[in-house]
């Protein structure tokens, strides 16, 4: 069989869907490893931070390891770290303590987690074609549909086979990066940049565009999970539903139109991705504003959801233009775009998750001065996410930024011709 570049897009897909596996299996499992081994609430959590903590450090480390190695071992090695940590989860607490069997394999799969942010979207970048953008938001869209698949498929093995039966679960998983793994060794993968073209790290990092964009970046990820992390709790004490439900009304919704608004940016034929990244970030500021202030719960999350929508756009866009306004950027661009965006995604949840904290200490809102007893944790997360509303407000600034400067360079040629 001959292998074309349409199926290293397939490998690409199925390698976010890989990080979708990754980052969303876990958390489904936690009240069972409550349950099997007695975990405590500050282990979960400490699972949680080592996860986006080691994808971060392998974010920021892997470059030089890339640049020797290649892009097919690496993504290869990437595939077989997520693999070796999903079995890791069924099997490492059978032979050594429990809490200790998980770290290694959250460990594990986060470093093959951090090689996949980093490789995959220049691996799609490098390929030849003039839909650059196009193909970004498409592949992104992948990681999307990989939530809903972890979140709905994982929900029926557990009614089917029972919770009890779990360790089955992450084995299963682990087929797709494993398949992945083998079918990277056949397809065709180009570097995105020529060895010795690619900018050297000091002029990137004296580059001022570049750390404009590692700021919209950190804007880009903390507007997406401030929201998306807080869904299901938000949706669970708003409407009294079951955490089944809430998960279904949260996330889930939040990740179908999310993913739908990258395949419609990807199909859209006249948006510039700068302009596209504008009007998100304004519809993610009304967002957050009716999740805040609408005068029911249902339309609050009316708004959460649509907040999925509006984010859509950002973290794929925001690659797609630092890719075209540094095109010798290469790997180390977006090794330092994904590690911002991996900053973003733990500072939004953070903020929100402090400012409720603090709301609910102190007892009262500014916001919602009158509210009490059950009513003053939701009006907690409200005030948490009136001020996560700053992030797409940020982001917005950013995109303005780019566009003045490009107005600016503009005008300076035609006085020159």
């Amino acid at each position: 069989m001959k292998y074309t570049y349409q199926h290293t897009k397939y490998a690409c897909y199925t390698g976010y869907i890989t990080q979708a596996i990754i980052n969303n299996l876990s958390p489904l499992l936690f009240v069972i490893f409550q349950d099997a081994f007695g975990l405590t609430l500050p282990q979960i959590t400490l699972l949680i931070t080592l996860n986006f903590a080691v994808q971060m450090t392998v974010d920021l480390l892997c470059v030089r390891f890339i640049e020797k190695a290649g892009y097919r071992k690496s993504i290869v090695l990437a595939h077989f770290c997520a693999a070796a940590g999903l079995v890791g989860i069924c099997l490492f607490p059978l032979v050594m303590p429990a809490f200790m069997g998980l770290i290694i394999a959250a460990v594990i799969s986060a470093v093959g987690g951090g090689l996949l942010e980093v490789l995959v979207s220049p691996i799609i970048e490098a390929i030849p074609g003039d839909k650059k953008e196009s193909e970004m938001s498409l592949l992104h869209s992948f990681y999307c549909w990989g939530v809903l698949a972890v979140v709905l498929l994982s929900t029926g093995f557990f009614v089917l086979f029972g919770k009890q039966n779990w360790r089955a679960l992450p084995l299963l998983w682990a087929i797709v990066p494993l398949l992945n793994a083998f079918f990277f060794q056949k397809v065709p993968v180009r570097q995105l940049v020529e060895d010795g073209q690619e900018m050297p790290l000091l002029k990137l990092l004296k580059t001022p565009v570049f750390w404009l964009f590692c700021v919209m970046m950190t804007a880009a990820g903390a507007s997406e999970l401030a929201m998306s992390q807080w869904a299901s709790l938000f949706a669970e004490e708003g409407l009294g539903v079951s955490k089944t439900v809430g998960d279904l009304m949260g996330p889930c919704c939040f990740a179908i139109l999310m993913g739908t608004s990258r395949i419609l940016f990807s199909r859209a034929k006249k948006m510039t991705t700068q302009r596209a990244l504008l009007l998100s970030s304004l519809l993610c500021i009304c967002c957050y504003l009716v999740t805040v202030f609408a005068p029911s719960p249902f339309i609050s999350l009316i708004g959460c959801a649509v907040c999925g929508f509006s984010v859509g756009v950002m973290w794929p866009g925001v690659f797609s233009l630092s890719s075209a306004r540094l095109p010798t950027g290469g790997t180390k661009l977006f090794a330092f775009l994904a590690m911002f965006g991996d900053i973003g995604c733990c500072l939004g949840p953070s903020v929100v998750g402090l400012v409720s904290d603090g709301v609910l200490a102190q007892g009262a809102s500014f916001l919602f001065p009158g509210a009490a007893g059950e009513a003053l944790s939701q009006a907690a997360l409200k005030t948490g996410f009136s001020v996560a509303s700053l992030f797409p407000l940020l982001l917005m600034a950013g995109v303005m930024l780019l566009t003045a400067a490009a107005m600016k360079g503009r005008e300076k040629n035609m006085k020159e011709m």
